[in-house]
């Protein structure tokens, strides 16, 4: 055999010695394989000195250790079957577990290629039934990946509009276009059944293609994408000179396919006959799909299966049909990952054991390929590689994540301001932003393993991946969904995990953390001298000019790496005078007359000054007026922003220090949870169970949200069922300026729920 994989093997069919478990789904022409490995990986731990005991000579708060862990991950990787006996030996040659007996196996294709699968792996191969798989699948993919699903735009600034999924995916229908079509109504996990179908789409069978257009059914969709069908089918205008308004039909529509190649003797183009043929299968399946739909009350329909992975002309042939048979009322539906759908079912068929549902799953950008389009006018590296491999990873979370309680409307909430897959400007601008920025990120990930003489070829490489990463976005900025300020931060923190760089500023925070401890209670004696008033006002600029101290504001870094004398007197002269940008601070002040909340949930951000010298003394100030508090701080690390195991350290610190934080502690009127999340943006619909369970037994009437990350870039546009305060400092002069602002602007922005009362604040700025 003369096919070679494009990609490095190891590169595609990654972690093979740690593969427990397998399963395979083979089409007529893709294979999808699927199994799961353990990942052993570093992680950041911090421990607290004993500075009582013989550790008392270390002026260091606490030490930094990178420990060795081990987590699940998911593999799918999507192939053409020429190349299935190549990666069959290579799979052979690297598999190390020898405990797997089975591989579970779906698809047509499975029977087949049963004997060579069975003969290369030494597996038993173990035949699951194809439409369960299916189901199970796209359940799979609709609850842990966000965006998932898309709508499909042809000619609009952006394609692919993805869609946020609903709390609760069900009930749903899923058109599967395949040999044939199924369609299939979805009502839980379990309960699914065929409600129809057709064996329309049989139309194109490789026979018809090979015997007329000498096409397969990619060459096919091609070809379809250059064609002109009213040169071969009759419009309603052929047939009365223009529309038949008294039956609502336009000119445009359709009356008869190829119904001018019936009554004409003479040879039709091709690309004419192929677009032709697709509009007939599309409009038929999109007319049966709508019928069922309205019978079945159901307002989401899901489309897949061969006929459709990806291509923009099914896609916008089908989305057409539905428009127009529906009047705008259903939308069709496409998922990113569609193709892997039968492989992820028969995977999670062989895993019941394990019970894989009862965790949550995220997408690894490090280890994933993305969706690319087909398009005929990509460009030739992309459509070279989207023909051979394909890879989709997901990496297990030890915590179960939940949507926060006080979200108005979950169906609604959007954690992203900006879509940049929209925002032309926008997107040029930040991947630019990213791309400037890796040479600091490289030398602090260096940095931070000062120990370790392969770190600097290590980080070579992250800088490498990243930038690949980011010159894909560029070219196909809906790879992984909505493209946004969080997935440009995300994918970078995936890829410095890839290459066991868990925190890159881990020095960095220690280094500020001991250096704001040792103010603390100067700023806070500073404080209490105040009148009443005036330190409210303080207050909340100390959190502000805290939240300067951003080392992923590259206008920030530059600063702290040039001068490191800036300090919180020299942040907060850096702020902007009131008026603010966003200023709602005397409504603010207004209510703080009133009754004390019951609860507020603070979510934190940056290390160092930020927590210790703006964020604590506010928390200390709603203590004294009886408000419980829960601080809610990152799991892992991400940028410079405290994780909940620095925040526990650092607030036993200052319970030495402080009798109110000491009793706050003490009392459980202050606790310390962990957000779920290891990324410097908020996403309000995947936080930890723990945190969702205690603002709900606390009767949380108050959420604080910090920073430009999780109060800018997300979440500005949050509603909530209680009072809100969004507050951070704009640390990015291209950011301030298209915000009608200047470098270090501020943004205080105070909201309250609609039907209570409150004060208007005019909080609009165009972002």
């Amino acid at each position: 055999m003369d096919k070679s994989i494009i990609l490095p093997p190891d590169e595609i069919f990654r972690n093979l010695e740690n593969a427990k478990r397998f399963a395979i789904d083979i089409g007529g022409s893709l294979t999808k394989l699927a199994y799961y490995s353990t990942v052993q990986h570093k992680v950041a731990k911090v421990r607290s000195f004993d500075h009582t005991a013989k550790e008392a000579h270390s002026d260091k708060l606490y030490e930094i250790s990178v420990q060795e862990e081990v987590t699940a991950r998911l593999h799918f990787i999507k192939f053409e079957n020429t190349y299935i006996e190549t990666c069959l030996d290579f799979i052979k040659d690297h598999l190390v577990n020898t405990e797997t007996k089975v591989i579970k196996a779906t698809g047509g294709g499975a029977h087949k290629f049963k004997d060579l699968i069975e003969k290369k792996l030494g597996l038993k191969v173990d035949k699951e039934d194809e439409m369960t798989c299916l189901i199970k699948g796209c359940n799979f993919v609709l609850r842990n990946i966000p965006h998932e699903a898309f709508v499909y735009t042809k000619h609009a600034d952006s394609e692919f509009r993805f869609q946020t999924t609903h709390p609760d995916i069900f009930p749903y229908l899923l058109v599967n276009i395949g040999s044939g079509v199924s369609i299939v109504k979805v009502e839980s996990e379990d309960k699914f059944e065929r409600i129809g179908g057709s064996s329309i789409a049989n139309l194109p069978t490789p026979a018809l293609m090979f015997s007329y257009f000498g096409q397969r059914f990619d060459e096919l969709l091609q070809l379809a994408s250059k064609g002109q069908h009213t040169s071969v089918d009759m419009l309603v205008k052929d047939i009365y000179g223009g529309s038949y308004g008294s039956l609502g039909l336009t000119g445009d529509l359709i009356a008869s396919s190829f119904g001018k190649s019936a009554t004409a003797d003479k040879e039709f183009p091709k690309e004419d006959m192929a677009k032709s043929l697709l509009h007939m299968i599309s409009n038929d399946i999109g007319q049966l799909a709508c019928l069922y739909a309205k019978l079945h009350n159901l307002s989401r329909v899901y489309f897949g299966g061969f006929f459709i992975r990806g291509h923009p002309v099914t896609m916008h042939t089908i989305t057409y049909s539905i428009n127009y048979f529906t009047k705008g009322e259903v939308q069709a539906l496409f998922l990113r990952h569609e193709g892997y759908l039968g492989a992820i079912g028969a995977f999670l068929k062989g895993a019941e054991e394990d019970n894989p549902n009862q965790y949550r799953w995220v997408e690894n950008y490090a280890g994933s390929s993305g969706l690319m389009s087909v398009s005929p006018d990509m460009n030739p590296m992309q459509r070279a590689r989207s023909g051979t491999f394909d890879m989709l990873e997901m990496d297990r979370l030890e915590r179960q994540l939940v949507k926060l309680p006080l979200l108005q409307d979950p169906s609604s909430y959007i954690p992203d301001t900006v879509d940049l897959t929209e925002d032309a400007l926008a997107r040029e601008y930040w991947l630019f932003c990213f791309e400037d920025a890796l040479d600091g990120v490289v030398q602090r990930a260096v940095a931070s393993q000062p120990d370790l003489p392969e770190a600097p070829e290590r980080a070579e490489k992250f800088r490498q991946k990243y930038r690949h990463k980011l010159q894909t976005l560029r070219h196909q900025p809906f790879a992984y969904g909505s493209l946004t300020v969080r997935s440009l931060l995300d994918t970078r923190e995936h890829c410095l995990n890839e290459f066991n760089f868990p925190d890159p500023y881990s020095k960095i925070k220690q280094r500020e953390n001991d250096l704001a401890l040792k103010y603390y209670l100067k700023a806070v004696k500073a404080l209490e001298k105040l009148e009443w008033e005036d330190r409210q006002l303080a207050l909340v600029s100390g959190v502000l000019a805290g939240n300067v101290f951003d080392w992923g504001a590259k206008a920030v870094s530059d600063v702290l790496e040039s001068d490191p004398e800036f300090g919180f007197e020299e942040a907060k002269r850096q702020l902007e005078e009131r008026p603010w940008l966003v200023d709602c601070y005397d409504q603010w002040f207004e209510r703080l007359k009133g009754p004390p909340h019951r609860c507020a949930l603070f979510f934190v951000d940056n290390s160092g000054v930020d927590i210790i010298l703006g964020v604590i003394p506010f928390v200390r100030e709603l203590l004294s007026r009886g408000t419980e508090v829960v601080l809610a701080s990152n799991s892992g690390p991400a940028l410079n922003d405290v994780t909940n195991g620095e925040l526990q350290i650092l607030t036993e610190r200052i319970a030495a220090m402080d009798p109110v934080i000491q009793s706050g502690l003490r009392d459980e009127r202050l606790m310390l949870v962990q957000s779920g999340s290891s990324s410097p943006c908020l996403d309000l619909s995947r936080l930890d169970k723990v945190l969702a369970t205690l603002v709900r037994e606390r009767k949380t009437d108050l959420v604080i949200i910090e920073g430009m990350g999780r109060a800018i870039h997300t979440n500005y546009y949050a509603m909530l069922s209680c009072e809100s305060l969004k507050m951070a400092v704009i640390k990015n002069s291209w950011l301030a300026d298209r915000l009608g602002g200047k470098l270090f602007s501020v943004v205080f922005k105070y909201e309250v729920p609609a039907g209570k009362p409150s004060q208007d604040c005019s909080a609009s700025i165009p972002l």
